[in-house]
């Protein structure tokens, strides 16, 4: 990050220029990331966050430049690890605000583990996903987020790997907050961010990111106005799901089984009421993952998919530790460095 001093508020208003650094932003021009960097920083503005104390950690990968453009506190750290350092930072000082940023790549590839670890715990981390389904930085390789048989450098004739579903690997990690926005859609996106900032956990938003270069038009179908109102569909709590480019189709369950219906022959009262409380429902939502171009495709979720309130890891150790403190008293380090427990290495 920039070589600046961070100014701690002083009572006058930040703007969200104020939370930008000196740095040029070294992204492709057009790429999907400065939407994002664009509407952090204007979520922050609007939340008032404290620039000393907050934090940007991010791996490997395009995204993962994202610290230096923060005015915060940050750190660029190595290739899938980055959940690894922001949980560290929140086990030793829960008064931070963490942000991880990372990519398809980074984070469900070479830190795979990291991430659903970092799930399951429930450390109060907010976690910016950005998915272009390719690997950007290294120059266009296919990544775990790829479609089947897609052509890159590494896959000349196709890949065979069968993609990540990143939200269903994410409720199936247990996460607590789980959500899904689009580059192309910043009004949608922020009023995601805010929710996710508002949320004590880990919030994972996963973001659909065009890679312009390697990758341009992946998620078209879904950012484009010809075909966004057929294949998209905003889930919001307590409302029915209803999609369509005029708003005519709707979601039914039959069952556990998603049904469409025509909105000229079904009652809206009759379709799918979104709950994000409702985990089952969740995972239901979670495979609306059809390939759009399929005859009969479910329409692909953009929204909050699940909330919960758990614990979170940190809270747990701090009680952990009191309650261990007063029960056996503060620690002796020296006499732990001359106790009996040693060994000789022959």
């Amino acid at each position: 990050m920039a070589e600046e001093t961070i100014i701690k508020n002083s009572g006058a208003k930040l703007a969200a220029k104020d939370y930008a650094t000196d740095q040029d932003v070294r992204w492709c021009p057009g790429c999907g990331d400065y939407s994002i960097l664009k509407q952090v920083q204007s979520v922050f503005a609007e939340l008032q966050l404290d620039r000393d104390e907050t934090v940007f950690i991010s791996g490997i990968g395009c995204s993962s430049r994202f610290p230096y453009y923060m005015n915060t506190y940050g750190m660029h750290s190595i290739h899938g690890r980055a959940p690894a350092f922001a949980s560290g930072l929140r086990s030793i000082n829960p008064d931070l605000n963490v942000w991880v940023i990372t990519g398809d790549g980074d984070s469900l590839s070479i830190g795979g583990n990291h991430f659903i670890h970092m799930l399951r715990r429930n450390f109060n981390l907010n976690v910016l996903l950005f998915n272009n389904q390719i690997y950007g930085l290294t120059k266009g390789q296919y990544s775990p987020t790829s479609e089947k048989g897609k052509v890159t450098k590494s896959t000349p004739i196709g890949s065979l790997d069968h993609p990540f579903n990143p939200l269903a690997l994410s409720l199936g990690a247990d996460g607590t907050f789980i959500a899904r926005s689009m580059d192309r859609d910043p009004k949608h996106m922020r009023a995601i961010l805010l929710r996710a900032e508002q949320h004590h956990g880990t919030s994972l938003v996963e973001i659909y990111q065009n890679c312009n270069i390697f990758n341009d038009g992946a998620f078209f179908t879904f950012t484009e106005k010809e075909t966004k109102g057929d294949t998209v569909l905003f889930i919001e709590q307590g409302k029915p799901l209803i999609f369509g480019a005029n708003s005519d189709k709707g979601i039914k369950l039959d069952g556990f089984k998603p049904v469409i219906v025509d909105l000229k022959d079904t009652s809206a009262n009759d379709l799918w009421i979104h709950d994000e409380n409702d985990r089952v429902k969740a995972s239901i939502l979670t495979r609306f993952f059809d390939d759009p171009s399929t005859e009969g495709a479910l329409p692909r979720p953009f929204g909050i998919f699940y909330v919960e309130k758990r614990d979170n890891y940190e809270d747990a150790l701090i009680t952990q530790l009191n309650k261990s403190i007063e029960a056996k008293g503060h620690g002796d380090l020296d006499a732990l460095l001359r106790g009996n427990n040693t060994w000789e290495i022959k």
